[in-house]
């Protein structure tokens, strides 16, 4: 094996979508490798004929891609049956394996001729970069199998020969792995092949400190795409699951993490997956996004009853997208606010009890039409392109002031949004222009009179 070059693998089985661990692992394979002028390497493990599924390798690509992790090269196992089947013919020769004439549990107790490995039966040691000196003995082991016949090898044999035949100098992957070690160390030297470097990095675990689960979060890169995360935020999140730059910093760029990464800052102990955490990366990385792709984002997360209204209109939309904003942590949020009726106020004229428009600690309608009607006044002086918050908010508020600020306040906000929680009265009337606020003030007034 050539070991002059850094070349990495991430092998994900199609047998499911992307799982988040995956995803977490391959991102580390990546940032080591593009950090050292490597190659970054995707194989399909589909040796499992009965498991693998065209759709689920599709998916393994297609969200790799989406989170930005390109590979140099693609390799299907499937597609590489005479390159194992050279290497077991080689340890049959060689006397390092055998034929065994054996009962199939799966085929009802008929005879199969299965390969097994002859185990030397010893201590084997192997160096983690995390982890330090390993041992197993190896011995447990027995002679176990390698391939179910000639032309199909299981995983252990794949995996060996896959890393040879690729090069591979460094194998990172999940600590659940180390198991394997042993078994694929002995057919190394069965085939007196040069062992890679090892790196087994933590397992992603739930607040509880259980492996992740369904039960608990969504484990699918999918899941967390259609609930509208950023690819850029969940690779910044998932970069700090296990590993520490060393530095207080939190907000990386891919650039930045190839730039900044080590191996050596990798933890040992499991990384606590944190929602609230990603959400918060996600709303960092929402902030950062511009104005135009935002707008897209919300518009595709509206409701079908709001987009299609009669009142529907993009300018509106424009508008409100720094309140939505300060909402939202992922994109799928905006159709929880729509779905609490707090939108479909901004584009078509409330329907309330006219008893909400009184304040708390008010009980005559009649003042509140006198006290709107007044207001009306104020705003008829305000030129259609000065109608803003600020200047709404500079001419009624001696006249708020005088009156009761909350008297004069809330009729105004209740009756723009007939909502009990609602942006503040200003900011809702400049969303909706001069002549739909006047129009909703006009309306609360005839709904008391």
């Amino acid at each position: 094996m050539k070991k002059s070059q850094i070349k990495t693998r991430i092998a994900p089985s199609p047998t499911g979508d992307l799982h988040i661990g995956t995803a977490r692992t391959a991102l580390f394979n990546y940032l080591f490798t593009k950090q050292n002028n490597g190659k970054f390497i995707v194989r399909i493990e589909d040796t499992d004929k009965e498991r693998s599924k065209k759709e689920f390798e599709d998916n393994i690509l297609e969200e790799l891609k989406w989170l930005g992790l390109d590979n140099d090269k693609l390799y299907r196992q499937s597609e590489r049956t005479d390159i194992y089947k050279k290497y077991i013919e080689k340890l049959l020769k060689e006397g390092r394996a055998y034929l065994s004439k054996e009962e199939s549990k799966a085929k009802m107790g008929k005879q199969i001729e299965v390969v097994r490995l002859k185990n030397p039966n010893k201590k084997v040691e192997f160096d983690d970069i995390i982890r330090g000196k390993i041992e197993f003995d190896t011995t447990e082991l027995g002679n176990f199998v390698i391939a179910k016949n000639i032309n199909e090898p299981l995983y252990h044999l794949a995996v060996v020969v896959d890393d040879y035949e690729m090069e591979i100098s460094h194998i990172i992957r999940g600590e659940d792995h180390i198991s394997n070690t042993p078994r694929q160390i002995l057919i190394q030297e069965a085939l007196g092949i040069d062992r890679p470097k090892y790196v087994h990095i933590p397992l992603i675990l739930t607040q509880n400190r259980s492996k992740m689960s369904k039960r608990d979060n969504a484990t699918s890169i999918s899941e967390y795409r259609r609930k509208g995360y950023v690819s850029d935020a969940l690779i910044n999140y998932m970069a700090l699951l296990g590993w520490n730059p060393g530095t207080n910093k939190e907000l990386f760029t891919i650039n930045e993490l190839i730039e900044e990464f080590s191996i050596e800052n990798i933890q040992k102990g499991g990384a606590i997956f944190d929602i609230e955490k990603l959400n918060w990366f996600n709303r960092e990385y929402i902030k950062k996004i511009s104005e135009d792709e935002i707008f897209k984002n919300i518009k595709q997360n509206l409701p079908k009853d709001i987009l299609n209204m009669s009142e529907y209109n993009d300018k509106i939309l424009k508008k409100i997208i720094p309140i939505i904003k300060d909402r939202i942590s992922i994109w799928s949020d905006v159709l929880k606010i729509a779905e609490e009726g707090d939108l479909d106020y901004y584009f078509k004229q409330p329907k309330y009890k006219t008893e909400g428009l009184l304040w708390k600690t008010d009980s005559d309608l009649n003042i509140v039409a006198k006290n709107l009607l007044k207001i009306i006044n104020f705003f008829e002086n305000i030129s259609n392109d000065k109608f803003s918050s600020d200047e709404i908010k500079k001419i009624i508020w001696d006249f708020a002031e005088k009156e009761g600020r909350g008297s004069v306040l809330w009729p105004i906000r209740y009756a723009l949004s007939g909502r009990n929680k609602s942006p503040d009265p200003f900011q809702l009337a400049e969303v909706l222009g001069k002549k739909e606020t006047i129009s909703r003030l006009h309306n609360a007034i005839n709904k008391i009179v």
